[in-house]
């Protein structure tokens, strides 16, 4: 029996990976063709060519793994296999997606949390007597972070001859943050009208640094409603791994069985859906 089903694994792996040929072939096309901005966002962390590729890939893996685990448990019918380790294997080629949009993320936020720094240094350079293109460079060398691989792009921009003014424009482009729009609009407005650029800057200061706080006790409060939500949703699988280990009899059937299965997807949506209710009722835009 145990043959039989190597058999089964190593045509449909050989199939697969036909599939898996024509399948990359095609995106890569696709991608060649028409630019997707989904992943050209991203292009800061993987090219779109490898990011592709680590997706089908990652998928087609999940699914071999996925299908092998079956075999394991006991499940015998294709049924049932298949379209488990293909469920498994689409879960992948989104999370795959999700683990870069996760780390822009986290670079977005870094760059925001620099943006105070970033204006009090400016408006401590301008008053020292620095000019502006002299702060910034100034600024860029000790700031560290992606706010200076920014900064870094702005200044080059400037030496090929784009005005400071339009390089912020493209900053903002690039990180669209409404305490970099506010800066924009500032030394637009300074360099084309004249006017003391660093006394605008302390207000645009005070402003971020009142907007700052009053985030930062936004999070703090809502941060026992993520761990709550994160708690509720990892509930159902915590349960099931306590059970199996206790009576794996009475569990098996869940992981070996077409109707076990379906319990298993019905309770991942539900799970979900219960999850995005309760990250949505604590988030709060200002």
């Amino acid at each position: 029996m145990k043959l039989n089903y190597l058999f089964i694994f190593a045509t449909a792996s050989l199939f697969a990976f036909l599939a898996l040929d024509i399948i990359v072939r095609y995106l890569l096309e696709a991608l060649e063709l028409q630019s997707n901005p989904r992943y050209e966002e991203l292009r800061r962390f993987v090219e779109p060519r490898k990011l592709v590729l680590k997706r089908v890939f990652g998928a087609m893996s999940a699914a071999c793994v996925a299908f092998i685990i079956q075999l394991m448990f006991g499940v015998g019918k294709m049924a049932i296999g298949v379209p488990v380790a293909t469920a498994f294997g689409i879960l992948f080629w989104e999370l795959i997606y999700l683990y870069y949009r996760r780390k822009l993320q986290k670079r977005n936020e870094a760059f925001e949390g620099k943006i105070l720094d970033f204006a009090m240094g400016l408006s401590s350079s301008l008053k020292s007597g620095l000019a502006l293109g002299q702060a910034l460079a100034s600024i860029s060398r000790r700031i560290g972070g992606p706010m200076q691989e920014e900064l870094e792009i702005l200044l080059q921009e400037n030496r090929l001859g784009v005005d400071l003014p339009d390089a912020f424009e493209h900053l903002y482009e690039r990180m669209p943050f409404e305490d970099i729009q506010i800066l924009s609009t500032a030394i637009a407005l300074s360099v084309r009208t004249g006017g003391s650029l660093s006394e605008v800057l302390e207000e645009i200061v005070a402003v971020i640094r009142a907007r700052m706080e009053f985030q930062g006790r936004l999070k703090n409060m809502t941060a026992q409603g993520r761990f709550e939500a994160l708690a509720i949703s990892c509930a159902p699988l915590a349960s099931f791994i306590v059970l199996y280990l206790v009576d794996p009899n009475l569990m098996r059937p869940v992981v070996t069985t077409g109707y076990g299965w379906l319990a298993v997807g019905g309770a991942t949506i539900l799970v979900s859906i219960g999850y995005f209710v309760l990250k949505k009722l604590i988030t709060i835009e200002v």
